[in-house]
């Protein structure tokens, strides 16, 4: 089982996964960050919040960035909550954020019975800058595991700091994470382990896991970006198969998308 892409609700698709039988979660979940008034969470798509309005891509929507802060804690909690059941003990989970919502991204990481490990920064060179302000250079990765860490039993040493630009030629998503980051963090699942992305987008944890020699399970809502994923990978899986993936390359994307 090299990879999986299910498409549908992440709360209802985990509940098919066997408990004890993932060694590494790894997600990012729609932040939910900003809009001060419901107005402004209701009002507002992902592409208009996301995208500025010179784009000149029109890359597609996807769902679940209107939850109010409360709101968005307790989906959290529960996704990581039912995550936690399908892993093994001594598995990790990564979940990525921004500043506004680091603290109630670590609740839900401890609430969901992990054991709360850090955070890691991931610093984007290519931040835009704002008058009068820090520019907002990092987003973060909170990281917890299933009970203790067994360091002998895979012993890796990983950074804390991860250095990207968000991807620009060939982006299919909008929120899209690097591969190069992806790689890295993927590290933390054993060789021949299973990861499991239940946000998983256009599927780029799944091009990173099976880049590194680990299986994949992803689960993503929306059916457009679920099909790219799932071509992405599948592209993925055919040049690891022929020797024609290129280490240097940021991504790998089918021509289909």
């Amino acid at each position: 089982m090299p990879y999986e892409i299910h498409q549908g609700d992440a709360l209802t698709r985990l509940a098919a996964i066997p408990s004890n039988s993932i060694d590494a979660v790894i997600t990012d979940p729609p932040y939910n960050s900003g809009g001060r008034t419901a107005q402004e969470r209701t009002g507002r798509t992902a592409r208009a919040k996301y995208t500025s309005n010179d784009a000149a891509h029109s890359l597609a929507d996807f769902p679940g960035e209107n939850k109010d802060q409360r709101s968005y804690t307790y989906w959290l909690s529960q996704l990581l909550a039912e995550s936690y059941r399908a892993t093994k003990t001594g598995g990790v989970a990564l979940v990525f954020t921004d500043w506004r919502q680091l603290a109630a991204t670590s609740d839900a990481l401890q609430a969901g019975g992990w054991i709360w490990r850090g955070a890691l920064a991931w610093y984007k060179p290519a931040a835009r800058p704002q008058k009068g302000r820090f520019t907002q250079h990092c987003e973060f990765v909170l990281w917890g595991s299933k009970g203790p860490i067994d360091g002998d039993a895979h012993p890796v040493y990983l950074p804390g700091l991860y250095t990207a630009s968000q991807p620009r030629s060939g982006r299919v998503h909008i929120t899209q994470k690097p591969v190069s980051v992806m790689r890295e963090l993927v590290k933390i699942c054993r060789p021949g382990g299973t990861v499991l992305d239940v946000c998983a987008g256009s599927g780029s944890t799944g091009v990173a896991a099976l880049l590194e020699g680990r299986n994949f399970i992803g689960v993503e809502v929306t059916p457009h970006y679920a099909g790219i994923a799932e071509l992405r990978l599948a592209e993925t899986e055919r040049q690891i198969a022929e020797g024609t993936t290129d280490p240097d390359s940021e991504a790998v994307e089918p021509a289909e998308a």
